[in-house]
């Protein structure tokens, strides 16, 4: 016997069962793909932040997105440092503004005991050197009770010891290279070559002088003594900071003609008086300052600024080896 349902039609009980089993079937379906869309999501968002996070720690590693101090905030007594590392350049790690901000966070530290300098630089800008002496000089005066040693590493050459001049004292290796008091101009000649190669320099200026050096000229002779009187100029003014820094530590008559631009051992710049005593940044700390405790305050570049000033060190090298650059290295 047939079913009937209640409006004569066979079958209709079972047909809405089934229809509703598949309508439940598909909401399951739906529920489960919606909750999989979910559960993806969440862990797309995990490995985002995962990879975000792996990319901040780099960069952190790397020297982090801002300047920074490190050792801030309350402690005890302790030797502040700051470290001159590579060239003095104005895009540098130890450029002025670096080197004094750090030296002016450790000076006004009041539990800075002693400041130790430790220079490991060939030289660089005699601008950049004599904004970070002068800063020196004035951080002294205002914190006379708190002494700055230098403390030499590889080299403390040209602008490295116009800056280290102004220390009450200068420690360093045996084996260290300390001097290079001198300043040049660097730069090439190409007219022979333009010359065989038929090249012709079309250089228009207003003012006769306008292209001072210009490589691609000849030399003119003019030029070339006012170079020789600026160079003069500049040597004297490095003399006299190196004169006034050491004093009558400095043994101008021990057969060494000290502003030659030489450079001597760390042993033979201990006789020669442009340096005091054999020392490192532990020993210093330990047995001249008496306080083992060392903060460092160096300002460090981060991970984007080391990227351009690499990027804009080779374009200026260029820049400089077409016009002649003023250096003390």
């Amino acid at each position: 016997m047939s079913t009937v349902d209640h409006a004569g039609h066979p079958g209709g009980a079972t047909a809405r069962a089934e229809s509703g089993g598949e309508c439940r079937a598909l909401e399951r379906i739906a529920l489960e793909a919606i909750a999989e869309q979910r559960r993806s999501r969440r862990w797309r968002i995990f490995f985002r932040l995962l990879g975000l996070g792996c990319l901040f720690f780099f960069l952190a590693i790397m020297g982090g997105w801002g300047d920074s101090v490190e050792g801030f905030g309350e402690a005890p007594s302790h030797t502040a440092l700051v470290r001159i590392q590579g060239a003095i350049e104005a895009s540098s790690e130890a450029s002025a503004e670096r080197i004094i901000g750090a030296l002016q966070a450790a000076f006004d530290d009041r539990k800075t005991q002693a400041v130790i300098l430790s220079i490991n630089s060939p030289g660089g800008s005699p601008v950049q050197a004599g904004m970070i002496n002068d800063e020196i000089i004035r951080l002294r005066d205002k914190h006379p009770d708190t002494p700055l040693y230098v403390v030499v590493e590889d080299y403390c050459a040209s602008g490295g010891y116009y800056v280290a001049a102004a220390a009450d004292r200068i420690f360093v290796d045996k084996a260290s290279m300390v001097g290079s008091i001198g300043v040049l101009i660097e730069g090439f000649g190409f007219t022979g070559v333009m010359d065989k190669l038929g090249i012709e320099r079309r250089l228009l200026v207003a003012g006769q002088n306008k292209g001072f050096l210009d490589p691609f000229l000849p030399q003119a002779t003019e030029q070339k003594a006012q170079a020789l009187r600026l160079l003069d100029e500049i040597h004297q003014q490095f003399i006299t900071v190196v004169r006034k820094g050491r004093g009558a530590r400095l043994k101008e008559d021990a057969g060494e003609d000290l502003f030659s631009g030489l450079m001597w051992s760390g042993a033979r710049s201990i006789e020669l008086g442009l340096a005091d005593a054999y020392g490192t940044v532990d020993s210093v700390a330990r047995d001249v300052v008496k306080v083992e405790n060392i903060r460092d305050y160096t300002i460090k570049q981060n991970f984007a600024e080391r990227f351009s000033s690499r990027f804009g060190a080779g374009l200026a090298e260029s820049v400089a080896e077409r016009a002649g650059a003023l250096n003390w290295r």
